[in-house]
């Protein structure tokens, strides 16, 4: 079963699908807004069923966590879309990848989810950082200008490693869904 599109991820498409405009500047910064708006919100979206399962045992925590980060995450979303360079875009995500960070306390014993998920979390988070980073340091069309105008420039070498990114955030969330399923709290 697959999802509706978001108007978030619509604006990613439009973005992409229109970026080489000869509108201008305010067309291309309109276009940028809506692509910066649609990745904050994937990844607000794809963190929060995150933070559910990994206080699932802490109702007030859990609260706390899920209002917090959502209140990052609007940050987030307003320093990317008003940002005016490539690192500040980047630099944008940072709330949201250090709030991310405490899900890693499963793996000492604080918070509950499936015993693999963080696995594919770890894995998720490092190929979104590693994109973002090929992105913004322009390589290897920095090393060769001109030959990698229309393939495996990093802004499609970002792409590439983004769409494994959310797959292995769709692997993690499934198998802490499936786990949380079946899953008793311990009395206190």
């Amino acid at each position: 079963m697959t999802s509706p599109a978001t108007p978030a991820q619509l604006g990613s498409v439009l973005y992409h699908l229109f970026m080489n405009h000869e509108g201008g500047p305010a067309v291309y910064h309109t276009l940028l807004t809506l692509d910066m708006f649609g990745v904050c919100m994937v990844n607000t979206l794809g963190a929060l069923p995150i933070i559910y399962c990994t206080l699932a045992c802490s109702p007030l925590l859990r609260s706390i966590a899920l209002l917090a980060y959502t209140g990052l995450s609007s940050y987030g979303v307003f320093c990317a879309v008003t940002a005016r360079s490539s690192f500040r875009r980047l630099r944008a995500f940072a709330w949201q990848a250090l709030f991310c960070f405490f899900f890693y306390l499963r793996w000492v014993g604080l918070g509950t989810g499936h015993p693999t998920s963080l696995h594919s979390y770890l894995i998720m988070d490092g190929m979104a950082f590693l994109g973002g980073i090929i992105n913004i340091s322009q390589v290897p069309e920095r090393w060769k200008p001109g030959c990698f105008d229309y393939w495996f420039n990093s802004h499609q070498i970002m792409h590439v490693l983004v769409v494994v990114s959310i797959l292995y955030l769709h692997w993690g969330v499934v198998a802490d869904l499936h786990w949380i399923a079946n899953y008793a709290c311990p009395k206190e």
